[in-house]
């Protein structure tokens, strides 16, 4: 509920502050008094727009703050949650306004946005004003209703839960059936490359072996004819190296004794020998092993060329990016395989969430069907209250073969105003004053079934009088038993019905025109009731009539 309002430095406004009670407020006051620009300040810390113009002075911001007491509810503490605002048991809204236009917007002194604040301030407060009941005539309040009255929240939720996967699951199915027809426009050709890479059976680094296995073979010759020289020379000619050096170490072992130096040497002359022997037999293995094969080569020399217009065609370099290629083209043809399969399981998902679905919203049906004839029998008598005897409220619902977000229903308030038995779309034929009291009547039913925010009404009894506004009193009095009202009037019987009784007037500071309200003591009331009833000067019987209307 809202607890507390400060405005300060707003239209005609210098600074007030106004302490609510928790059931029924009543403001009330001379015509241009001041009351509706209360609500153009309550509307600033509701998310509504603003710009200098409303500065009474310029030289000073404008401050409107609202203090709300949430009692623990669960859609606000959310919301404030998902913000990363802080979590207190008083709610504070404030905007500010400066000289050049700048608003800013705080929740709990945290900066906010004006989209922030009024998705918190809807949980807030429901403004009713006389011609601020357009949502009476849509559709998505028109089902709010009933599925308010049926007591649909939970199967609704749940409902929505599975529309929503369903939504999912038929988008992934989409997606594949474009990815399949995607995939088979180019099954062929993909086809075609795999089969030519995987027929060609590329080893690991085999165009890189190869190349270097036909250097190998086209220089063999030479190759060969050096292996044999070099071989010739340590082992074989006429005075080979490795015979050499036994002869000159069987030399140096006749004086070995005789010099300290000489044995190391020997003994590092006698491993040249042995190391020298070693490459010769080295020399002569590899010798064997090269060999000219004009067919190999041949064949070599078609194998690059097959393989380098592949790397071309791909516009690739190594060996291993093909057999890259080829595994992705495997992949690929196999997905289209595999596609089908998926694509079967997607459909069979589809149907499954389709038909859960459609259950559930032929249950939402029902329930929202049921609620009709209830809904119009205390819609109507309630309209004859409050001073419409001859209007009357028919509930309307049509089945649609599409799912939405909400089922499959579609709903329309109709109304006639004149036992004409003609049904209209409300937003089509009723008028402002009927909207309003239509609006109260609804919302009266709604309040026992949901817990609405604080309710204000500005000014909805305009046009009624008599027994009819007496009647929007009562129906107002038992909405404040368990929710906070704040009802602007100019009805004294509603007047009478108060918890509290706030008097909005003008008076002149500083030879400035300014507004100020105060809250009446039962004496006062009883003043302000009567000169609503028989003007400035109140005659005996008004105060009379005027007190047994608050004593009742």
């Amino acid at each position: 509920m809202l607890k507390k309002l400060f405005i300060q430095n707003y239209a005609i406004i210098d600074e007030i502050t106004i302490d609510f009670s928790s059931q029924l407020n009543i403001i009330t006051g001379e015509t241009g008094a001041g009351k509706s620009i209360l609500m153009g300040a309550l509307g600033l810390i509701l998310g509504e727009r603003a710009d200098s113009s409303v500065l009474l002075n310029t030289q000073k911001k404008c401050f409107i703050e609202g203090s709300f007491s949430v009692d623990g509810k669960k859609t606000v503490l959310d919301l404030l949650q998902q913000n990363d605002w802080d979590i207190e048991e008083e709610l504070v809204l404030r905007r500010e306004i400066s000289a050049n236009g700048k608003s800013r917007a705080f929740v709990n002194d945290t900066p906010a946005t004006l989209q922030q604040l009024k998705a918190l301030a809807s949980l807030l407060v429901d403004l009713h004003q006389q011609f601020d009941t357009l949502e009476l005539g849509d559709s998505d309040f028109q089902r709010e209703v009933l599925d308010a009255l049926a007591g649909n929240e939970t199967t609704l939720a749940a409902y929505q839960k599975i529309y929503r996967q369903w939504q999912v699951s038929v988008k992934e199915l989409v997606q594949l059936q474009q990815q399949k027809l995607a995939f088979h426009k180019e099954l062929d050709y993909h086809r075609f490359l795999f089969t030519e890479l995987s027929e060609a059976e590329w080893k690991e680094n085999e165009l890189e072996e190869l190349d270097g296995e036909l250097k190998l073979q086209s220089n063999a010759e030479g190759i060969k004819t050096t292996l044999t020289k070099v071989y010739f020379d340590l082992k074989e000619s006429e005075q080979p190296v490795v015979q050499l050096l036994k002869q000159l170490v069987n030399q140096l072992q006749g004086y070995a004794a005789l010099h300290p130096g000489l044995s190391a040497v020997i003994t590092r002359l006698q491993s040249t020998q042995i190391e020298l022997q070693d490459i010769a037999d080295e020399l002569e293995g590899i010798n064997d092993t090269v060999s000219f094969d004009e067919k190999r080569i041949e064949w070599i020399n078609q194998r690059l060329m097959d393989g380098y217009k592949l790397l071309k065609k791909h516009g690739v370099k190594t060996t291993e990016d093909l057999r890259n290629i080829q595994a992705e083209l495997e992949y690929k043809l196999k997905a289209v395989l595999d596609m089908d399969e998926t694509i079967l399981a997607r459909e069979e998902q589809v149907a499954r969430l389709f038909n859960e679905a459609g259950s559930m919203a032929d249950t939402l049906s029902k329930t929202r069907n049921k609620e009709i004839k209830p809904l119009e029998e205390k819609v109507n008598r309630l309209l004859i209250q409050v001073g419409m005897p001859n209007a009357r409220l028919q509930v309307e619902l049509k089945k649609e073969n599409n799912l939405n977000s909400f089922g499959k229903d579609h709903i329309d308030f109709l109304f006639d105003a004149n036992r004409s038995n003609r049904f209209e779309p409300i937003r089509k034929v009723a008028s402002g004053g009927e909207l309003s009291r239509l609006m109260l009547c609804i919302k009266s039913l709604v309040a026992q079934s949901v817990d609405l925010p604080t309710m204000i009404f500005d000014e909805i009894d305009t046009g009624i009088s008599g027994e009819a506004a007496r009647q929007v009193g009562f129906i107002m009095k038992e909405l404040s038993a368990s929710r906070q009202i704040i009802c602007i009037t100019h009805q004294p019987q509603i007047a009478g019905k108060a918890n509290a009784h706030f008097f909005v007037y003008k008076e002149i500071k500083q030879d400035m025109v300014k507004t100020n309200i105060r809250l009446l003591n039962a004496d006062e009331r009883i003043t302000a009731i009567a000169r609503m009833l028989s003007g400035e000067k109140p005659t005996a019987a008004a105060l009379e009539n005027a007190k047994e209307m608050i004593m009742n």
